[in-house]
């Protein structure tokens, strides 16, 4: 038997029902926040990511799929999305056109990390950026955008934590401090963190070994590194975030781990997801344009949900039936009626009413279908209902059954759930 490759998954129904709930939601808040979707190739020249990404990151020195085509060219499937995004925007000259460019996108990127819950090589991303501004005003609104999608998906009970890893010249004394710092304790770290402390000492900071927690609490703080325009920055974006009555931790040590990060990053945690609670992150990255080969500066900020894991986080909590119900079933007595229950399926489906039209034969057989489809209603169709125009129609939950003129179907339908 040929199974679905490790670290990938099927979504089927009625689970698919709640993804979809969740990606209706999200572009309803997109929407009203004034964002607009771009949609990226998912493969990308491999240069793109180890340049917008970092080298050093566990990203692009372990995780990322990649391989050689045909002509040569290094190709890889996106393990993130923010890259791809600026690169389109530099190669579509987005920067020439006035105004702040509010983009999301909603996709699958690849990993391949030790699969574990919540956690694929294949997931999926609700994303956003905001390029083309550098105030702290469209950090607090992005951060609101990512708690309002979560809000409005059902998540309760999430954590806000908040940091400034500075700019480029405050994360250099800082990176030189922690070199500083771990050279005489390095020997004593996990492996992986052994040879960040040489290669990207920031991403100790990012450690996932409990054993390591011990020497990453001695280490200095970035904070005690921020030039004034990152402090009076981050002091600003704390501002606006108590303005609008948002709860935050600041969380020195969150650095995130992508290397394109300047000033503000941000996580959002959930309790139900165990070890791995983080369901979204995000940061500004001013000076990834110009990394990638953009010559006007392109600040900007944006954010990634974990698709994967805010589905998980609700669907405990959602009826996944009942967010794609099965509005009436109809049960056709004979040839004669099964002809026209396919064409009274067509008329009412055109009217937006979800109908199934059973093949069994067999009266009893069809409403013990119905019943196991959850279908609100069924619809008894014989000779006798044809010839008169009027049916059967059954309340499912109540049993109550009344007869109805094919007119009256809809508004049947409609009236009693609105009474």
């Amino acid at each position: 038997m040929i199974k679905a490759i490790r670290g990938t998954r099927d979504i089927l129904p009625p689970s698919s029902a709640v993804w979809n709930h969740v990606e209706s939601v999200t572009r309803e808040t997109f929407r009203v926040f004034n964002y607009h979707e771009i949609r990226t190739p998912i493969f990308e020249e491999t240069t793109l990511f180890a340049r917008g990404v970092g080298a050093e990151t566990d990203i692009v020195s372990k995780e990322m799929y990649t391989w050689d085509d045909r002509d040569g060219t290094s190709i890889t499937l996106r393990p993130e999305n923010t890259a791809s995004v600026i690169r389109a925007y530099i190669e579509h000259r987005l920067d020439q056109i006035t105004g702040l460019k509010k983009l999301f996108y909603i996709g699958p990127m690849f990993r391949r990390e030790r699969p574990q819950k919540g956690r694929y090589r294949q997931f999926f991303q609700i994303g956003a950026e905001a390029i083309g501004s550098d105030s702290p005003a469209i950090d607090a609104e992005v951060i609101e955008l990512a708690l309002e999608i979560l809000e409005r998906c059902g998540v309760t009970g999430s954590r806000l934590l908040i940091n400034s890893v500075g700019d480029p010249e405050s994360r250099q004394r800082y990176t030189d401090a922690l070199r500083e710092a771990l050279e005489p304790v390095k020997d004593q770290l996990s492996p992986d963190n052994q040879r960040r402390a040489v290669t990207n000492p920031l991403r100790v900071l990012d450690s996932k070994d409990p054993g390591d927690e011990a020497i990453i609490t001695t280490l200095p703080s970035i904070h005690e590194f921020l030039n004034e325009e990152c402090r009076t920055h981050f002091a600003r974006v704390r501002e606006l975030l108590d303005a609008r009555g948002v709860d935050y931790e600041v969380r020195p040590r969150l650095v995130r781990g992508l290397d394109y990060y300047t000033k503000t990053t941000f996580e959002i945690l959930h309790g139900a997801l165990g070890a791995q609670n983080a369901v979204c992150g995000g940061g500004r990255y001013d000076g990834l344009a110009e990394s990638l080969g953009s010559r006007v500066p392109a600040p900007g900020i944006g954010f990634s949900i974990g698709e994967d894991r805010l589905v998980m986080t609700i669907e405990e909590s959602l009826n996944a039936a009942a967010l794609a119900p099965l509005d009436l079933f109809i049960a056709p007595l004979g040839a004669d009626a099964g002809v026209h229950a396919a064409l009274l399926a067509s008329e009412l489906r055109r009217a937006g009413v979800v109908v199934e039209v059973s093949t069994d034969a067999k009266l009893k057989r069809a409403l013990e279908t119905a019943n196991k489809l959850n279908a609100r209603y069924s619809l008894i169709l014989g000779d006798n209902e044809i010839a008169a125009g009027v049916y059967a129609l059954k309340n499912m939950a109540t049993g109550e059954q009344k007869n109805v003129a094919r007119g009256g179907i809809v508004s049947a339908m409609r009236g009693e759930s609105d009474a």
